[in-house]
């Protein structure tokens, strides 16, 4: 009777080690996709390195098109001296897509704009200073600033002009006042008269205007507009369009209140 007993417990002892060790299998079968599915998403690539295939100089700038031997991209940097054949590493700026370039009458599907073309492994990091191939300096901002080194809003900043005697716009903003209320305003149409005191013309595909009303100091004495019109220095204008606030379009391109589009009317 008590060997009876003990074959019992045996069977069940081992039913339910067989048991457990099917459940552990399932476990672990059902857990490697759920790990997978948790893991991140692979970091976008910081630039690119591969050898010139196609080159041209325009209006101040180099395009080159890159060969990575995985892909084809175009990019373009401050004119610089570079040769199809020569491997280079570019970094990551800003992309643009369907950019139409008037000097040289074609438009590229997508392009990026960047600090430099430098020699091949030797990528720029942040904070460092930038040293492009070919003896190629800084690129320049829409604001007149260098885009090399470190990105930042520092590329931002125009000088206040000290403007005085321009009146808040009716149904509109002063420039202080949009500051003050970015974080309401942002995505809204907003209205604003100021005085232009920098235009930099056909920069990425759109005109670049900053204006300013002497309601703000510092930081806040300055708003950059983006516009198809043309203005110059010295205009009084009255804009509106989209308020976008933090907007940053990468490269040094930093905005805290920046509006886009706008539709620019001169008084």
């Amino acid at each position: 009777m008590t060997k009876k007993i003990m074959l019992i417990l045996l069977s069940v002892a081992l039913v339910s080690l067989l048991a457990a060790c099917n459940e552990v299998k399932d476990e672990e079968s059902q857990g490697a996709p759920a790990a997978e599915a948790r893991m991140p998403a692979p970091a976008a690539p910081a630039g690119w390195t591969g050898e010139i295939v196609e080159t041209m100089n325009s209006g101040g700038y180099t395009y080159i098109q890159l060969d990575t031997g995985k892909e084809k991209i175009w990019a373009a940097a401050p004119e610089t001296e570079v040769e199809v054949g020569q491997k280079v590493s570019v970094p990551q700026g800003m992309m643009m897509k369907d950019f139409p370039s008037s000097t040289l009458n074609r438009t590229f599907d997508e392009i990026w704009f960047v600090s430099g073309f430098y020699p091949e492994g030797q990528m720029p990091t942040a904070g460092t200073a930038d040293k492009p191939t070919g003896g190629m300096g800084a690129m320049t901002s829409p604001h007149g600033g260098a885009m090399g080194g470190s990105v930042g809003s520092s590329h931002n900043k125009v000088p206040d002009a000290q403007v005085s005697g321009v009146e808040k716009v009716a149904g509109g903003y002063d420039i202080a006042g949009i500051y003050a209320d970015k974080a309401g305003l942002a995505g809204k149409t907003v209205k604003v008269r100021g005085r232009v005191v920098k235009f930099t013309p056909r920069v990425m595909g759109t005109n670049w205007i900053h204006i300013q009303d002497g309601s703000g100091s510092g930081e806040t004495a300055d708003l950059t507009v983006t516009s198809s019109a043309e203005v110059q220095a010295g205009d009084l204008v009255v804009v509106e369009g989209t308020l976008e606030v933090d907007k940053d379009f990468g490269a040094g391109y930093k905005y805290s209140a920046i509006i886009e589009n706008a539709k620019v009317t001169k008084e």
